[in-house]
């Protein structure tokens, strides 16, 4: 993905004029959820905006249900995946709400690098991350837009990108086996939310990604 791309140059302007008009309206940090499929471009997109207002990145991907084994992941049905995938009580309380309340956010990402312990789970980096308030909060991750942080988001935006585009975005980004697996298991989650969940016409703005 190209951030010089104009697409992507629109759809930062298009955010950052929404944001303007919140933080106009009303006090306080806002929050706004960059949502979108695997390979939109969420952070691409959250990198351009964080280049233009001053502005606290949340990767909803830190926030991932390490503690669960691998093998239940294919246990769980559709729905049961949607519902855990994220750990959406610590994303609450040791990101977003700090943040809300003007004091720097602490959390522990979950350490993909490391590989899988020997019970199934991941582990958690043994340094934490660390983000300083800001008048923007931004929420960089599918779901992010969902029912489970409803309450705090202001501005729910979805970065629209066809499946075709996003699968060949990932292509080349991991390995082809994991790719395919993980693609078993996720795909039908994604549709799931885009379709019953968080609608396209549910956004309060989309934007293209591609």
């Amino acid at each position: 993905m190209n951030p010089s791309n104009p697409n992507w140059a629109d759809a930062c302007s298009k955010v950052l004029l929404e944001i303007q008009r919140l933080l106009a309206s009303r006090p306080g940090p806002v929050v706004v959820a960059l949502d979108g499929g695997s390979g939109a471009g969420k952070s691409t997109l959250a990198s351009l905006i964080a280049s233009e207002v001053e502005t606290a990145v949340i990767p909803v991907d830190d926030f991932f249900s390490a503690h669960i084994p691998e093998n239940q992941w294919e246990a769980f049905s559709v729905e049961e995946r949607l519902q855990h995938v994220f750990d959406w009580h610590r994303l609450r309380e040791s990101a977003i709400k700090p943040l809300l309340a003007g004091h720097r956010a602490r959390w522990y990402v979950f350490d993909f690098a490391s590989g899988l312990r020997a019970d199934g789970t991941y582990g958690m980096q043994t340094d934490p991350a660390e983000v300083e308030p800001a008048d923007v909060i931004l929420l960089d991750g599918a779901y992010s837009a969902g029912p489970e942080l409803a309450d705090l988001v202001d501005l729910a935006v979805l970065i629209d990108v066809s499946i075709e585009e996003r699968h060949a975005r990932l292509a080349p980004r991991e390995d082809k086996d994991f790719l395919e697996h993980w693609h078993q298991l996720w795909d039908p989650v994604e549709e799931l939310y885009f379709t019953c969940i968080r609608p396209k016409a549910s956004f309060d703005l989309v934007v293209r990604g591609e």
